[in-house]
């Protein structure tokens, strides 16, 4: 039932039951406090549609989170091939999205540390990165307790200057 497994939480393909609480992540602020804007209902499916065909087209992506105890699905974490250009581009990232009553309780950390090593192992990866918002210092320390070193900052070329979000951070690990 899982591709990825945690001492608490397994990660899996998407289900029809997670649209809805994956669509309340996108229009609460505190979960997209670090993103350009709030995600209407419909970009919210659309998301998952693209993450869906994604997984199909190359085996691993975002997969949904659940609380293995109690099966409520949480957020999402996996990997994904940012589509801009930079320095640092093709590169495969890490990254994460968890439900707000589910933040502060190391969920974030332990998917991304269990993903982190099947990327590595079964997935053959040779280098992950991950970026946020220079402003993002939660995503920050996720990365850092996951092991990923910090390499440089950068402006985000699909966000508009003068944004807050605009700098970026960029962290890497090796195999």
């Amino acid at each position: 039932m899982y591709t990825i497994e945690t001492p608490r939480l397994g990660l899996r393909p998407w289900k029809q039951s997670d649209l809805r609480v994956f669509t309340r992540m996108g229009l609460d602020p505190r979960v997209m406090e670090y993103f350009p804007g709030l995600l209407t209902p419909q970009q919210s499916l659309d998301m998952i549609g693209r993450i869906r065909e994604f997984m199909e087209a190359n085996h691993y992506g975002l997969w949904a989170v659940e609380i293995k105890k109690t099966g409520a699905f949480i957020g999402y974490t996996g990997f994904s091939v940012p589509r801009f250009k930079a320095d640092f581009t093709p590169c495969v990232e890490i990254g994460w999205r968890l439900a707000f009553p589910y933040w502060s309780r190391g969920y974030a950390t332990e998917a991304a540390a269990g993903c982190m090593e099947y990327g590595f192992t079964a997935l053959g990866f040779e280098e992950i990165v991950s970026f946020t918002a220079a402003i993002n210092k939660r995503s920050v320390r996720v990365m850092e307790r996951i092991g990923m070193q910090y390499c440089q900052d950068f402006e985000h070329p699909a966000l508009e200057d003068g944004s807050p979000l605009k700098t970026h951070v960029l962290y890497k690990k090796r195999k």
